[in-house]
């Protein structure tokens, strides 16, 4: 599904250096307003956020919110959009991947929300799976194509440029800056403003550790400094094991390589999620990662504790744990989707947790959702929620392969003020929104929309 590299079993220490030079320098034209946009994901400017929706098979679905949530003005976008660089169609190898990830923010500054779109899979300069990362501009009307630019890179054959990207303040200096991951060995941070014209800041190359093969990355504030700090996923290799890592990145005005931890010894997972936030509200950002691998893919969710210089110890849960509604069965997958929100208004940060090879009523691969509930120690499985196609109110059969949970969101998305659970099954079919309260998450007046949980949190 991904590209690969030989794995390297000497670890190398991490180097940082600022790439500088006619690549990518700022331009003194670059236009910066006053006020950005109010929200990352506001691409039109109306005061809503929308929804853009990642996918796997060369498109990004934009669906523009409002007042009552997702409205039903939406725009989809390829390569064979006017103004979007790049040819439509498998040129890698590995089908056409324009969407595969995104990142919204307003990366010019002028008030409107922006979209960077990943394609690890592009050909460029004739080199195959080279990877392209493609800015949409916002607009009044919305997003569009036109005069949309790629980030500027050297082209090589199989560096799958893009196979992760992640906005954030990385330097703490009040503008958004851009990670992206390649599929072998590097991590960019494109420095802020960017510009119409192609230009961004300085751009900082750290290069991975020799036995971490990039799956996954996530962006979040860890330490209580004003930088957003980074965390890269991926496939390890210790003691002629293949393993499943997490390097930690910390921002700021010089961005540093940090600790690398396993959090599984012995089975790698190629497809990893991950969220930070700050389960125990102590201050430090927590990052919560999918373990599906664990215990012959029955699954768990690893947290790794933040603390003043960066992450510190871990704790494992599982469907074992006291509280949590279901038994840990081989090949649940628990932890394949995560997303973090306060859910029930105690201040602390909840985690849902898909279970999306769940066996329901005798149904394999059925599907559910965990709720788990921040506290002062963690997150527990205490008071925890589960919700399935079974659940009262929630519309659908539960069915075989059905997989709900394949893909969860925790946003106010009907915008009443309380954090709804969004369920998808699949990037194609539509979701089910379990609406917030006061009190929770609950499946009373669930209904599906036609926005797939793959937009940015």
């Amino acid at each position: 599904m991904f590209t690969r590299r030989t794995v390297r079993l000497a670890l190398a220490t991490a180097t940082a250096a600022s790439l500088t030079g006619g690549m990518l320098a700022l331009s003194t034209g670059t236009a910066q307003a006053a006020t950005p946009a109010k929200y990352a994901d506001d691409f039109n400017g109306d005061g809503y956020r929308d929804f853009a929706q990642a996918s796997p098979d060369g498109k990004v679905v934009v669906t523009y919110g409002t007042a009552k949530g997702p409205g039903t003005k939406t725009k989809t976008f390829t390569q064979a959009t006017a103004g979007v660089p790049g040819t439509a169609g498998d040129a890698g190898g590995y089908g056409d991947r324009f969407g595969d990830d995104v990142a919204a923010a307003d990366f010019n500054r002028d008030g409107y929300a922006d979209l960077a779109v990943a394609d690890f899979t592009e050909k460029v300069s004739g080199k195959v799976s080279s990877g392209a990362v493609t800015i949409l501009w916002g607009s009044k009307s919305g997003l569009t194509g036109t005069g949309a630019v790629r980030l500027k890179v050297t082209a090589g054959s199989h560096r799958a440029f893009g196979k992760q990207i992640e906005a954030g303040d990385f330097n703490g200096d009040g503008k958004t800056d851009l990670a992206v991951a390649n599929g072998i060995d590097t991590v960019y941070i494109y420095r802020g403003g960017f510009s119409k014209s192609g230009t961004t800041g300085s751009v900082t190359k750290l290069e991975t550790p020799d036995i971490l093969e990039p799956t996954g990355m996530v962006a979040g504030k860890v330490t209580k400094d004003k930088a957003t700090d980074l965390f890269l996923l991926g496939q390890g290799y210790h003691s002629d094991k293949m393993t499943q890592d997490a390097w930690f990145i910390r921002g700021g005005s010089t961005i540093k390589p940090g600790k690398i931890t396993t959090y599984n010894s012995s089975t790698p997972d190629y497809d990893t999620t991950g969220v930070v936030a700050d389960f125990n509200k102590d201050g430090y950002g927590d990052l919560a990662v999918g373990d599906t691998a664990y215990n012959k893919s029955a699954g768990s969710v690893v947290v790794w504790r933040g603390g003043s210089t960066g992450p510190t110890t871990k704790y494992r849960l599982t469907q074992s744990t006291s509280g949590v509604g279901t038994a840990a069965t081989k090949g649940d997958g628990f932890g394949g989707s995560l997303a973090a929100a306060d859910t029930n208004g105690d201040g602390y940060p909840d985690l849902a947790v898909g279970v999306p090879w769940e066996t329901v009523g005798g149904k394999e691969a059925a599907g559910g959702v965990h709720i788990l509930r921040g506290s002062k120690s963690g997150l527990t499985g205490s008071k925890s929620q589960w919700f399935t196609r079974s659940t009262a109110g929630v519309p659908g059969s539960v069915t075989e392969y059905g997989m709900f949970g394949e893909l969860v969101r925790l946003r106010d998305i009907d915008r009443d003020g309380d954090k709804d659970l969004l369920v998808s099954s699949n990037y194609y079919s539509p979701s089910v929104l379990l609406p917030g309260t006061s009190g929770g998450v609950t499946a009373t007046g669930a209904y599906e929309v036609n926005v797939v949980a793959s937009f940015q949190p």
